[in-house]
Formats: C-alpha cells, sequence, structure tokens
C-alpha cells in the first residue's frame, strides 16, 4: 500500500435504478481505488438502493463525491469516511454485566473501538471502570428534573466528541431534546425481545406469562420508548421451573452478547437506518 493511500469506506442510499453498482464502481475506478469489498441491497417495497463500499487508495474527497452526485439519481445521499477506530462513550446505571463485557472486549480485542468514558447516574460502577483506567463521570439525577440533568449529560458527553452513545442498562428515559442531538447514535440495549414487554420489569412480565423464550433487543434510540430501529435480537429457551430471578440471570448474557454484537456491525459502519428499521451490509 502506498504510503499517501488510505482505507475509506463509502455508503450510499438512492432511489434504485439500473446500472447503480456499475456507476459507482467505474467512479471508483477512474479514482484509482481499489475496491476490497462491495456489499448492496435493493429494498423492493420502498424502492430503495443501499451499498457499502470498502476502499483503498488516495482519495479526492470532493471530486470524488461531486462525481457520485452528477451520476446518481435524485435524493441520493452518500457518505465517505475513514476505516478508522470509532470512540464511544457509555452511559450506565447500576448494573455491571454489559459495561463489563464491554471494557474486556475494548482491552482484549473482542470489539475495534476505544471507550472515551463512562458517564453514571451513581457511583456504583466507578471502582470497575477505573481499572481500566477510563474517565467515570457520576452526575447523579437526584434534586434535578429530568431535563436539567439531560443538559449536564449533554456538556460532558460532548465534551468527549464521540461516534455513538451507548447505554449499557442504562435506566432512565432520556428526554427529546437530548435524542434529539444525537441522531441515531445512541444505541440501547432492552432486556426483552421487542416489541414483547416494553417497559420495566420485563422479566417479571414474561415470567407471568409463562413466556418459553427471553431475549434481548439492541436498538437505536428515537423518542417512541423502546421503539426505535432495530440492530440485532436474540433469545435463548427457558421453561416452567424458571423463576422470575432466573430469567433474569439467564437474561443477562443474552444482552451483553446482544449488545456486543450490534456494536461490532455499527462500528465497522454496517448498519444503514431506513426509516424504522436497519439494512446491515
Amino acid at each position: 500500500m502506498h504510503q499517501n493511500s488510505q482505507k475509506k469506506i463509502l455508503r450510499t442510499i438512492c432511489p434504485d435504478a439500473k446500472g447503480l453498482i456499475a456507476k459507482i464502481t467505474n467512479i471508483c475506478y477512474k479514482h484509482q481505488l481499489n475496491i476490497i469489498q462491495n456489499n448492496e441491497f435493493v429494498d423492493h417495497h420502498t424502492n430503495c438502493f443501499f451499498m457499502r463500499t470498502e476502499l483503498e487508495g488516495i482519495f479526492n474527497d470532493n471530486t470524488l463525491l461531486a462525481d457520485l452526485d452528477d451520476a446518481l439519481p435524485t435524493g441520493s445521499k452518500r457518505e465517505l469516511s475513514i476505516s478508522n477506530q470509532r470512540h464511544i462513550v457509555i452511559m450506565v446505571t447500576k448494573e455491571a454485566h454489559c459495561l463489563g463485557d464491554l471494557l474486556m472486549k475494548s482491552v482484549y480485542g473482542g470489539l475495534d473501538v476505544e471507550i472515551a468514558a463512562v458517564i453514571g447516574n451513581h457511583e456504583t460502577l466507578r471502582s470497575l471502570v477505573e481499572q481500566f483506567h477510563i474517565p467515570f463521570h457520576c452526575i447523579s439525577h437526584e434534586n434535578l428534573t429530568r431535563e436539567q440533568h439531560d443538559h449536564l449529560l449533554k456538556q460532558q458527553i460532548d465534551h468527549y466528541n464521540p461516534d455513538y452513545v451507548v447505554l449499557a442498562k442504562y435506566m432512565r428515559v432520556l428526554t427529546p431534546d437530548f435524542v434529539q442531538h444525537y441522531p441515531n447514535k445512541i444505541i440501547n440495549i432492552h432486556h426483552s425481545f421487542l416489541p414483547a414487554f416494553i417497559g420495566a420489569k420485563p422479566y417479571h412480565q414474561a415470567y407471568q406469562r409463562g413466556v418459553k423464550i427471553i431475549g434481548a433487543t439492541a436498538h437505536f434510540v428515537n423518542n417512541d420508548l423502546d421503539e426505535g430501529p432495530i440492530i440485532t435480537q436474540n433469545v435463548i429457551n427457558v421453561d416452567h421451573s424458571y423463576t422470575a430471578e432466573d430469567m433474569m440471570r439467564a437474561g443477562r448474557d443474552v444482552e451483553k452478547n446482544v449488545l456486543s454484537h450490534a456494536l461490532y456491525w455499527v462500528l465497522a459502519q454496517r448498519v444503514f437506518v431506513h426509516g424504522n428499521r436497519t439494512i446491515i451490509l
């Protein structure tokens, strides 16, 4: 690889039309860029085309994007970004299982991510985080309105300018202003297989319904509680012998695995948000 060469990812969303793959790849060839990997998908229901292209070479971003704009249909969106390590801020309350899993994977290579900081509304997890030499900030919600608290959170998060904000069992509903400040940048792990058992105490709800599977859902956060675009989900089998506490214990393993899988796809820039759905290429 030439010493000035870079790796970048081109993501394209546009109305479907004939010859789109050829048009995009020919422009990349014109710019003498090597295509390392290319994935595409057409949503026939909405007539929308998605493509993710990993490129290597010497980039002139402005010219490349201008050429794409000339070639693509009206209403197209394209995004060119460096293929590098992303950094995140994690928000927590008191539960350690998802946070601990992300801390371990960030250190030992399970996830290509830099955890810039962890922010909690309790001090409970400070000692765990500081063992990994990562800044921990406690911003208590006591004696504050939800709006005041979220404003303080925003100030602290923006200090780190993260690519994504990850809610690792952060047990407070966020204000619309906070959510809108990070569009499609907040990732939550929900402790059930959405859309079932929304809100509080999902394992107790599941126990009372006598369910035979329990699961977890990782999704982007919007202003509809637990209804943002789903990134990934998984389930495990349970039976009548499980108490609500047994279900909760088993569910924690599913939660941490689902969250780390979702983060893997998002960090690799493989997740496209389209309305209230995601496409993963």
